[in-house]
């Protein structure tokens, strides 16, 4: 995978010094990523936030790549990665984690249906509420049929049984989270982007939600999403595979012990 703009190409800020990285993956969304770029410059603009917008390619086939390139001309906190071969939301979004210089870590989906005008908001919420991570909840303002709705429902309900998840719209893809965090999130297994909170919790990570709002998809059809006959029973695996996992987390952090002031050691 390549970084196709230097490191330094942040309109808002210098690079070290950002307060916010913006993540988002995308898989053939040609129509959308212009009215993304221009909406995410605007909300970031508008709140004077230093910042900087990661879109990870994840091996589109259409013109997606070709027009990040040409947006990239014209917005300098444009980051573009890209990857010849899709390999998934889960992985797309850990890659433009790890690459990201943000002290921040704000993730989007690339359909419009998140709104990055919530973003500043949420942002402020971690400092004012001294949290790790501030999920979007799009419960009572979700565009889905009933259909979606009830699966959602069903799925809350199991991570809450087998997770003790108390987390309300874990599939929400706007979330703020602090950086040192969000690298150690487990993404490079496939689906793991639907847990991000329950795991951010494991690591110790306080986690309030906001209300955000959900738009209807502005142009395309679902590129990540999985059929709703195959949801249940991948979601069911992967929610034993995360109690698998956070059973047998072990915390690896350590204290420095500092030697003795030599002066102070006697012979």
């Amino acid at each position: 995978m390549t970084d196709s703009v230097p490191t330094t190409a942040v309109r808002n800020g210098t690079a070290g010094a950002l307060s916010l990285s913006i993540v988002v993956p995308a898989l053939n969304e040609q129509d959308n990523v212009g009215p993304l770029v221009e909406q995410v410059s605007k909300a970031m603009s508008d709140a004077n936030i230093d910042a900087e917008l990661i879109i990870v390619d994840d091996g589109s086939t259409d013109q997606t790549l070709s027009n990040l390139r040409s947006l990239q001309t014209q917005h300098a906190f444009l980051r573009v990665l890209h990857r010849p071969n899709p390999r998934g939301q889960s992985a797309a979004m850990h890659a433009g984690i790890q690459a990201a210089h943000g002290r921040y870590i704000a993730t989007l989906d690339a359909d419009l249906q998140n709104d990055p005008a919530d973003l500043p908001g949420m942002f402020a919420k971690i400092d004012e509420q001294t949290v790790d991570m501030v999920q979007g909840d799009r419960s009572a303002n979700r565009n889905d049929h009933a259909i979606r709705k009830i699966a959602s429902l069903i799925g809350r309900k199991a991570r809450l049984w087998i997770l003790n998840d108390p987390v309300r719209d874990t599939g929400c893809s706007a979330r703020v989270v602090r950086a040192e965090i969000a690298r150690q999130l487990p993404l490079q297994f496939k689906g793991m982007h639907r847990f991000m909170p329950a795991y951010a919790r494991m690591l110790g990570a306080k986690i309030i939600e906001v209300p955000v709002t959900h738009h209807a998809r502005h142009t395309g059809d679902t590129k990540y999403g999985m059929g709703l006959l195959s949801r249940g029973p991948a979601g069911l695996a992967d929610l034993f595979a995360v109690r698998w996992m956070t059973k047998r987390y072990r915390d690896t952090s350590t204290d420095t012990i500092a030697p003795h002031d030599t002066a102070e050691v006697k012979p």
